[in-house]
């Protein structure tokens, strides 16, 4: 990342990001000592809202950010100019092609990304699901952490965000969301399947909230 993209990128989070995330959604965040400040590191996060990566990014230091690296999909994120060049320079994305040739490795770009000591922010069920349920994991995640055994995943989970932006909704309503930040689970800690240890880590964080009915 050249100079001038480090510039817009640290103004577009502290600037733009952290104003909305504090005046207009309001955060309680819970255990926020558990999040990397340095990498190599996975932050593994549930998925309802575009607002997700923004929010997660907005809880890091601004010495940390140009380190930070969100795991999104290459069909998405790059299917025009513009949007490509936010995604790729101020997000600072790690494509991922969901659709690729043959013997092709997805995750080669994350094992670089975390060879170089980034932190990565990867959302285990894939696409966004339906507001504050947990859909099923997919197997990158897993792949990643047996692949770099030492890495820590650190799970964290949102609740309110699908509320504040939905999937398939393009207006912001305000609404309060709380963040839970989990203990760190590495490859090497875990005998057998790493989606079911991580998912385990992730539903004792949403035990952590009481929160009302979804309406």
């Amino acid at each position: 990342m050249n100079a001038l993209n480090k510039v817009l990128r640290l103004g577009f989070f502290a600037v733009i990001v952290r104003t909305v995330v504090l005046l207009v959604i309001g955060l309680n965040v819970r255990h926020r000592e558990r999040l990397p400040v340095a990498g190599p590191a996975v932050i593994a996060g549930n998925h309802n809202s575009h607002l997700d990566t923004m929010v997660m990014m907005s809880l890091m230091p601004l010495r940390s950010l140009a380190k930070v690296r969100p795991v999104a999909a290459a069909d998405y994120f790059l299917r025009n100019g513009f949007l490509a060049w936010f995604s790729l320079r101020i997000i600072g994305i790690v494509p991922i092609a969901r659709q690729r040739a043959e013997g092709a490795d997805p995750l080669a770009e994350c094992r670089a990304a975390l060879g170089r000591g980034e932190i990565l922010i990867f959302f285990p069920e894939g696409s966004r699901g339906e507001p504050e349920r947990l859909a099923r994991f997919r197997g990158g995640i897993a792949k990643l952490a047996v692949a770099c055994p030492e890495v820590p995943v650190v799970p964290v989970y949102t609740h309110g965000l699908g509320k504040a932006l939905p999937k398939g909704e393009a207006l912001l309503v305000p609404f309060f969301a709380d963040v839970f930040v989990g203990e760190p689970l590495r490859g090497s800690d875990v005998e057998g399947e790493f989606l079911a240890a991580l998912r385990d880590r992730m539903e004792a964080l949403r035990g952590e909230g009481v929160f009302a009915p979804w309406e």
